[in-house]
């Protein structure tokens, strides 16, 4: 293991970690009594079920942002060329594969995002949704690709 993907691996560990504050019981016995914790996702492979790989680059680059969707709101078909996580903070997310496979995701849940396939969000409900989202990736390599016609 290159001491650059050990670093990569460790900052995926540190922005989900300040996001959720969250794991699992044993991990909290590092924590001050009061702090409990749960784990919310743990796997290898992507929603789509792609084995999960991150970008080889000296430049690694970590974009932490909420995303918030309106109700009847959409994300509009888009890709992502860099490892993506999220979590839902509120609402409910419906998301629709290129091939037509269908995930939704409610408060609570984290996301573990496709790469490099094309997707859409969308709000169905008439509360809006809000996202905390976390991109591992790297100077000059856009987060999003947006679908062209």
């Amino acid at each position: 293991m290159t001491l650059f993907y050990a670093l990569q691996i460790r900052t995926l560990y540190l922005c989900l970690g300040m996001l959720l504050f969250v794991a699992h019981p044993a991990i909290s016995a590092d924590y001050n009594s009061g702090v409990t914790s749960k784990v919310l996702a743990k796997t290898t492979l992507t929603g789509n079920g792609q084995k999960i790989s991150y970008p080889l680059t000296d430049k690694a680059e970590v974009t932490a942002m909420t995303v918030d969707l309106a109700p009847g709101a959409e994300t509009g078909w888009h890709k992502h060329p860099v490892p993506v996580y999220a979590y839902v903070v509120s609402g409910s997310l419906a998301v629709e594969l290129e091939g037509g496979n269908k995930l939704s995701f409610t408060a609570g849940d984290a996301i573990i995002e496709v790469v490099n396939t094309m997707h859409n969000g969308k709000n169905l409900a008439d509360v809006p949704v809000k996202l905390a989202v976390f991109y591992l990736g790297a100077e000059g390599t856009p987060n999003v690709i947006r679908e062209t016609k």
